[in-house]
């Protein structure tokens, strides 16, 4: 993933993840929602070629998400912000694969800006260590760190307070209702639960329910999303991923998932992704040391 090229640009994986769970337990002063979650990597997401320039400049090639000024890109500002921090005189360009669905909740914007952080900082060897590039991402938003890290993990805080943990293989259905969930409207909905109970990783590891706050506020305001809850339901146990719309069941097995994309109902933009032991990203900068 970061071969010797001619022509200068490598490539690099930005995977997705899934939110396998997702409480809200409180505020913090600041108005800031405070979390518990935990964070599945997904071995399927975007990939990005870079290429390092001499003249300082960030150039993004290509259409970045609709709505969204090139100066504003996540990607962009990622690079502007290690190129600042760094006080690095290099520049790059970038070029996205997008794969992941936008307002789906699987973390794309953010896994972009992290693998242009961690992979820019190899090109342009800025010598940030992981800790340092993920306090770096959390200036550009609550999902980057996990990303940065590349573990799958219990989250806390607003996100940001990762503690790795082993997940045993498994395999997503996934479904994309084709809805752009407007994150900020569903944090204020009356309708969220805010107070949870907070929830133990114990929890988590026994197998008790413990949903996605914004689940029913999503199917109550979205047809589509609910269309796909029923659909799924045939095949197994619907979830959503974060705040977004794409909908899961988990599978033991490619066999199993296979054929539960099997059984679908024709029209509905759907596909299976393994769950990663750790991040592809990782891996790429792990293979070329």
């Amino acid at each position: 993933m970061h071969p010797a090229n001619p022509s200068g640009w490598t490539v690099w994986p930005a995977p997705a993840k899934l939110n396998l769970f997702l409480r809200i337990v409180g505020r913090r002063a600041d108005g800031y929602h405070l979390l518990q979650s935990v964070f599945r990597i997904l071995d399927w997401g975007d990939s990005l070629r870079l290429r390092v320039r001499d003249d300082g400049r960030i150039v993004r090639h290509g259409g970045s998400v609709e709505g969204v000024a090139e100066a504003d890109d996540l990607t962009v500002r990622a690079a502007k912000l290690l190129q600042i921090e760094a006080n690095c005189t290099k520049g790059a360009d970038i070029v996205i694969e997008k794969r992941i669905p936008a307002g789906g909740g699987l973390g794309g914007g953010s896994s972009d800006a992290a693998t242009v952080l961690v992979a820019l900082n190899r090109l342009w060897g800025t010598g940030f260590d992981v800790d340092r590039l993920a306090a770096l991402g959390l200036r550009l938003g609550a999902d980057v760190p996990v990303f940065v890290r590349g573990d799958n993990a219990w989250a806390e805080g607003v996100g940001e307070q990762l503690t790795p943990i082993s997940l045993p293989p498994a395999w997503y259905l996934l479904v994309a209702p084709g809805v752009h969930a407007p994150t900020a409207a569903l944090f204020q909905s009356p309708d969220l639960t805010r107070n949870a109970a907070p929830a133990t990783m114990s929890d988590f590891v026994s197998g008790v329910p413990l949903g996605n706050a914004f689940e029913p506020v999503l199917r109550g305001r979205e047809p589509a999303v609910e269309a796909v809850f029923q659909a799924l339901s045939r095949v197994g146990t619907p979830r959503l991923t974060g705040s977004g719309s794409v909908v899961f069941v988990e599978f033991a097995s490619r066999e199993s998932a296979g054929a539960a994309l099997a059984a679908l109902p024709p029209g509905l933009q759907a596909w299976v992704a393994a769950g990663a032991a750790r991040s592809p990203l990782h891996a790429a900068l792990e293979a070329n040391c």
